[in-house]
């Protein structure tokens, strides 16, 4: 099979490789697993054993702190080779999954705090054996799909994950109903851990590919602040690192202001966050193809700035002016879902397109270790910060700021921060911010509509 990263002849269209549809079922399976251990359900039942805001905050902020193990791992990922590196990584943390099912039912001799103690050391080991083998990840598939369909292979991937998600979200409501009991969460991470070790069967599928022949690193010294200073790349990461400190935690504490000050029960609050995965699929609709040929610098931009209208939603509830009504949760949520999803997508197919092919490995490593350190520790932050506030709840302007309004505040005033930034990106091929609208919101609905439109005989 011929090198995905070499050009294609004049006329020639780029195809995605065979095999490739077995990366979106380990997409799919993946996602019905890991949607279980590393988002709200997992949180619903570290808050039923008793855990503070910080202490969720540092279950939220595990997974993408313990992606510092990137920067050794990546070295050895062009020995062990892509697929094998990722496969036992992930075949590790499955067998992790396993043993978390098993905390639930230790009630009879451990007490609320044992159990959570043992719970952040399974999730622990469980992150720390994803966050080394994820290093491989993107480096395998940006070698694996060629440069003009990265966008489309990226819309794809998103849409497979945000319908299996809506699905594992749909699956914990139903088994988390009524009152909780223990059983019903061991119940959830079983079903966590079998949906992963079938994921596996189609990882292993995946078309693999020779890493780039790269200096041994064994005798030459890895650049690492000389690549953090390339021009686009350092911009890039900037970037990324102002979205990382807005949303670290956003999903987290926002199950907790459900919870905690709506009241809203465990099964209500997966259906309402369920609806973010919708939100999340409609990426598809609005970006489709379009990705790719508009460029993720107005993508961004239009994201960060409609972040911060949501962030101003959450801060109106949480403050008392208007009640957390069941639509108009399920209307932010949905936003969320969307934004989320076209900020992923805009940043990874930024990083695709500027990083270098010499040195690849290593440059993920930086991008997915500063990303994702500060996702890690932003949500530890604003637990603490939610804790130190506590019961004060001062009126101004209107508004009761309380902890949460606080915190939603101050993730919209980062937000600010990161559409700064992004206006600063490099990127050549780019639309501008009005191109993207127009595309978006007069030209794309437009054929919306004349595809389904009843023509005449």
């Amino acid at each position: 099979m011929a090198e995905p990263d070499s050009k294609l002849t004049p006329g020639e269209k780029a195809t995605f490789p065979p095999g490739l549809h077995n990366a979106f079922l380990f997409a799919a399976f993946n996602a019905l697993s890991f949607q279980v251990v590393l988002a709200s359900p997992m949180i619903l039942y570290a808050k039923s054993l008793g855990a503070s805001a910080t202490v969720l905050g540092i279950i939220a902020g595990m997974m993408p702190l313990l992606v510092i193990f990137q920067i050794p791992a990546a070295s050895h990922i062009n020995r062990v080779g892509f697929r094998r590196f990722v496969l036992a990584g992930w075949s590790i943390r499955v067998m992790f999954i396993f043993l978390i099912a098993l905390v639930p039912l230790t009630g009879a001799f451990l007490t609320l705090s044992n159990r959570l103690a043992l719970l952040l050391a399974l999730l622990f080991c469980f992150n720390l054996s994803r966050g080394i083998s994820s290093c491989a990840w993107l480096p395998w598939i940006t070698a694996l799909v060629p440069p003009d369909l990265r966008g489309k292979y990226l819309v794809r991937d998103a849409a497979v994950q945000n319908v299996t998600s809506f699905v594992s979200f749909l699956a914990s409501a139903a088994v988390l109903v009524g009152q909780t009991q223990p059983w019903q969460f061991s119940f959830l991470f079983a079903f966590s851990a079998v949906m992963g070790a079938i994921s596996l069967t189609f990882l292993k599928r995946i078309p693999d590919v020779p890493p780039p022949d790269e200096p041994n690193v064994s005798t030459t010294r890895v650049p690492w602040l000389e690549m953090a200073r390339y021009a686009p790349f350092r911009k890039l990461l900037r970037t990324v690192v102002a979205w990382s400190v807005a949303s670290g935690g956003i999903t987290a504490f926002t199950v907790a202001f459900l919870k905690t000050e709506a009241g809203m029960s465990e099964g209500k609050i997966l259906l309402v966050s369920s609806t973010a995965f919708i939100g999340g699929l409609s990426s598809l609709w609005i970006l489709g193809s379009h990705l790719d040929r508009l460029g993720s610098k107005p993508v961004l931009g239009f994201s960060f700035a409609a972040w911060i209208a949501v962030l101003a939603g959450w801060a109106t509830l949480a403050g008392g002016i208007f009640p957390a009504q069941l639509v108009v949760v399920m209307v932010l949520q949905f936003l969320m879902g969307l934004l989320a999803a076209l900020v992923s997508l805009s940043n990874t197919r930024l990083a695709m397109a500027v990083i270098p092919v010499m040195g690849r490995n290593h440059f993920f490593a930086i991008y997915s270790v500063v990303s994702n350190v500060t996702l890690g520790l932003a949500p530890l932050a604003w637990g603490m910060l939610i804790d130190v506030v506590g019961d004060r709840s001062p009126l101004w302007l209107g508004l009761e700021w309380n902890r949460f309004t606080i915190f939603f505040a101050g993730a919209a005033v980062v937000f600010g921060v990161a559409l700064m930034l992004a206006r600063r990106l490099d990127e050549p091929k780019a639309a501008s911010l009005e191109e993207l609208l127009r595309e978006i919101l007069i030209q794309s609905p437009q054929r919306f509509w004349l595809r389904i439109w009843p023509r005449g005989q």
